[in-house]
């Protein structure tokens, strides 16, 4: 039993701690959301998320004015939580299909969150966006000079598994 509890003991200190960073988008009227959360055992340090629209099958932008590629209602950009860890958020122009998030840290449990309207020029539904809509749109991470890529699901999230903790 002795040599049990200690190989047991052995394998979890030789696994190394990762973080997982998950991006979900939630689909929301008037504002949808996307949340940037690190579900993961470790923090990462200085991290960029990117999402790209672009990738998406049904052409998705975002709709941030009253006027240009969007229909009927828009929503700006707005940080909801975790405002304390974005450095920096590319400015978005109404028909963009991609936004950068440039985050000091990203503790494990700790969540960057957004609301901004997404409409589809491609499809029926041009005001919502269903989980499958969302299928292929990119999200990057880079940290600690790497990136990490993933395409979002029709669960309408991307999951990330970085190996550089911060130390």
């Amino acid at each position: 039993m002795k040599t049990f509890a200690l190989f047991a003991v052995s394998v979890m200190l030789s696994t190394p701690a990762l973080a997982e960073v998950k991006v979900s988008f939630i689909e929301g009227a008037p504002k949808d959301r996307f949340v940037i959360a690190n579900s993961g055992h470790c923090d990462l340090a200085s991290t960029i998320v990117r999402i790209d629209l672009s990738t998406a099958a049904t052409g998705l932008v975002f709709d941030v004015t009253d006027s240009g590629a969007g229909v009927a209602v828009y929503q700006p950009f707005e940080l909801v939580s975790g405002q304390n860890v974005v450095r920096h958020h590319s400015s978005i122009a109404d028909g963009d299909t991609a936004v950068t998030l440039e985050l000091d840290s990203l503790a494990s449990g700790q969540s960057v969150d957004f609301t901004i309207d997404i409409d589809d020029t491609g499809g029926s539904t041009e005001t919502m966006v269903a989980g499958s809509e969302i299928i292929g749109a990119e999200v990057t991470v880079t940290t600690l000079g790497q990136d990490y890529l993933e395409t979002m699901s029709g669960q309408s999230q991307a999951i990330l598994t970085i190996s550089g903790c911060a130390a």
